[in-house]
């Protein structure tokens, strides 16, 4: 209860009861809840490593948009997968028929947006993929509550990019329960179990099919050519792909340095300490709250001068006198010469993988009480008639009897040569003319 409601009803009210009711999560207990911090042109991959990986049985993934759906949809059918999309502008018969077939198990992935999937309940359902993080809290845990109904158990897996780590705040405060972190799965083990069912799919087609005519066929093709039959088939299977790779490759990796917890930037300050999305390596650059640079300053540089988007940048930690910048971890040599050319503010950012080091003092870095080195900075002392505190501006110290200083403190006349010459007495100084103001020489 707020405070002031409460003010007010033990001040009106005539002995009050109150009620107090226990808070309960607002999602399903047997729904497991994780989250994947991905950029978003590694999305479709991420979903794909996902899919091959988990066990499922049926799949709704929610994104914002209608075209969305049927893109999304579009591509997961090209890489094999049973999807559909439904979005408010399909007719309400087709939409039907879809949920129906998603049912039966004809389709094994419905792609949708929040709208055409409210009140949606499918008992096959088994994950629910926010591909695109909600806007608020309330269309999350309608997302969620397609899956986990009826007491099964159900996951929820939530794709979100370091600039939405306020969403997923304000979702675990909403549902009061946490929202545990998952790692992409690597390309090792997705291409251990694509070459696994690539061999069972040989196997039952040997058992099940007559090869006979095709047989004859590798024959007869093997001797006028002269080539092994090792080789054919080898052919065959490209063939069957259909132009798709069969092995994925791993998404480009930070250094292993980086993926240690460090929380302490150059001077030994407590820093956020901020999880590295797939993809991506963190960068630093030689400018930050010294050169009073803004986000929006370091994402306008970057994008405009190395040729990255913006929904490429991750993460930004300004700190004292540097910035940590999360960027692609497969970036060109090209990109990395131009962006450490690149000046923010008129300064050069000097851009390169961090690696936890203290910054040099040959950049203008700030080390114990001077500033500037080589470059013509001041120390902190007593140069400027008073202590330099070197944590944090000029700050001055007060002697005893300060109210009286020298004339060698200022240069100037000291209060008691005022006094004497009559200040505030009645030997007041006299005006420069008498009579007023009297002009200059006449034109």
């Amino acid at each position: 209860m707020p405070s002031q409601i409460r003010r007010l009803s033990k001040q009106y009210l005539n002995n009050p009861a109150e009620v107090q009711v226990k808070s309960k999560t607002t999602t399903g207990a047997n729904t497991r809840q994780r989250y994947l911090q991905v950029m978003g042109p590694h999305k479709l991959d991420a979903l794909t490593r996902i899919l091959e990986v988990e066990e499922f049985e049926g799949v709704i993934a929610f994104v914002r948009t209608k075209m969305a759906t049927e893109d999304l949809a579009d591509k997961l059918r090209s890489r094999g997968f049973q999807a559909a999309a439904i979005n408010g502008d399909i007719p309400q018969q087709q939409r039907e028929r879809t949920v129906e077939a998603l049912r039966d198990g004809k389709i094994d992935i419905l792609v949708a947006t929040d709208v055409a999937a409210r009140g949606l309940d499918v008992e096959r359902v088994s994950h629910v993929v926010n591909y695109d993080i909600p806007h608020d809290t309330e269309s999350y845990v309608h997302r969620i509550g397609r899956t986990g109904r009826a007491g099964r158990s159900g996951d929820a897996i939530l794709f979100m990019t370091p600039r939405e780590k306020y969403l997923l705040r304000s979702i675990e405060k909403a549902t009061r329960q946490p929202v545990e972190q998952m790692h992409l799965p690597t390309a090792e083990t997705v291409n251990t179990l694509r070459l696994g069912k690539f061999a069972e799919k040989i196997t039952e087609t040997l058992a099940s099919e007559d090869v006979a005519s095709f047989r004859d066929l590798i024959s007869s093709y093997e001797e006028e050519h002269n080539v092994p039959a090792s080789e054919i088939a080898a052919a065959l299977a490209v063939m069957a792909q259909g132009g798709q790779p069969l092995l994925v490759k791993e998404l480009p990796a930070a250094p292993e340095f980086q993926k240690r917890e460090r929380s302490k930037d150059g001077f030994g300050s407590r820093g956020p300490t901020r999880t590295l999305t797939e993809g991506n390596a963190t960068y630093r650059i030689a400018v930050g709250r010294r050169q009073r640079v803004m986000p929006g300053s370091i994402v306008g540089a970057i994008a405009n001068e190395g040729g990255i988007s913006s929904a490429q940048i991750g993460g930004i930690d300004i700190r004292a006198d540097h910035s940590l910048v999360e960027l692609p971890a497969d970036l060109s040599s090209d990109q990395l010469k131009a962006l450490s050319r690149t000046r923010i503010g008129g300064e050069l950012i000097h851009l390169e993988l961090d690696n936890g080091r203290k910054p040099s003092g040959d950049r203008g870095s700030y080390q114990g009480g001077s500033r500037g080195g080589d470059r013509g900075g001041y120390s902190g002392g007593g140069d400027r008639g008073g202590n330099f505190k070197g944590n944090g501006g000029f700050k001055r110290e007060f002697r005893k009897n300060d109210g009286e200083r020298s004339s060698a403190d200022r240069g100037g006349r000291s209060f008691s040569d005022r006094n004497e010459r009559g200040v505030g007495s009645d030997a007041a100084r006299k005006p420069r003319t008498e009579g007023g103001f009297k002009p200059r020489n006449k034109w």
